[in-house]
């Protein structure tokens, strides 16, 4: 049982493909902002907010501000465990997305981050109030005072 810092995370499962790793033999630390991202993506498609529906609203979500904190390193053939929450939604242009990646052999916290997300019209790529399908489908799924 992977101990998350918050509850009931939305989880993405992953081996860490020898592509990822550099030099120093393990994964490249942009390795993980692309995993971050992958979460993200695969997480608001499950919220039922795909493309289409950013295409339909002239809506979408982009990274403003990302933080990580890389604890340990993973390698080649690391089955890991990404997990994510939505932890703030102002209502009107943003959101922030909290993550903590595990390595599924010996339950090690490898990465936590956090990312503030900002709703931008596609059209124009300006700030623009998110529409109530953003409001509702970017509902908060964890409190961080847990």
């Amino acid at each position: 049982m992977t101990a998350w810092d918050l509850p009931e995370p939305y989880v993405l499962t992953m081996t860490v493909p020898d592509e990822a790793i550099d030099v120093m033999g393990h994964a490249n630390n942009c390795e993980y902002l692309r995993w971050l991202e992958r979460i993200a993506w695969a997480h608001t498609e499950a919220l039922g907010l795909g493309w289409d529906v950013y295409q339909t609203l002239n809506r979408g979500m982009v990274a403003r501000h990302t933080e990580l904190e890389y604890l340990a390193a993973a390698f080649a053939g690391d089955e890991l465990q990404i997990g994510t929450w939505i932890v703030e939604n102002d209502q009107r242009l943003s959101i922030v997305r909290r993550y903590q990646i595990v390595r599924v052999s010996d339950q090690a916290t490898l990465l936590r981050g956090r990312t503030r997300w900002v709703c931008v019209a596609l059209d124009s790529g300006r700030p623009k109030r998110m529409p109530p399908e953003f409001v509702s489908g970017y509902a908060v799924t964890a409190d961080e005072a847990c």
